[in-house]
């Protein structure tokens, strides 16, 4: 896979992440701290978890360490306003680092130790292809929620950003 092929996965996962923040502006403040029997708890939890899975990689991808240690909390994030501002801080960041990247780099290989001590050694291209597929997993579950409180985005299928995307 080549570093273009990455932005374009890219793309589509910041116009995923679009949709369900605009969608998630119309949650009342109550529906967006309210707990849920999902993974990550309610709304705010995992738009968080997206946001920080995004964070934490984007570390990883740039130091080669992990800080799963250091997760975002809830606490931190009292409004959806506030949790919007991280995820266009991360957005940013991301595309800074991505405009690094080579073609090269896609196959190199990014080596690492978990928290648990287990040793990886995973192909660059790869952590990116898992790291947007982790945003589709978590959104479908902040658009289940949103949708239950009235506020669906729509739909966010790839094919559905593919018809709307513009070069």
């Amino acid at each position: 896979m080549n570093i273009q092929d990455i932005h374009f996965l890219y793309e589509y996962n910041y116009w995923a992440n679009k949709k369900i923040l605009a969608a998630s502006a119309g949650a009342t403040h109550e529906q967006f701290t309210a707990p849920a029997s999902f993974p990550y708890g309610g709304l705010r939890g995992t738009l968080l978890h997206i946001v920080d899975g995004e964070r934490l990689w984007r570390i990883l991808f740039e130091t080669s360490t992990v800080t799963e240690d250091q997760d975002l909390i809830e606490a931190d994030f009292p409004t959806f306003e506030s949790l919007e501002k991280k995820f266009h801080e991360e957005e940013k960041d991301m595309r800074g680092y991505l405009n690094r990247l080579s073609d090269e780099d896609m196959n190199s290989h990014l080596k690492y130790t978990t928290t648990e001590g287990a040793h990886r050694d995973r192909i660059l291209w790869h952590c990116h292809v898992h790291l947007v597929n982790h945003g589709t997993q978590h959104r479908s579950e902040a658009a289940a929620l949103l949708t239950d409180y009235g506020h669906s985005p729509g739909d966010l299928d790839f094919t559905v950003f593919l018809n709307e995307w513009k070069k």
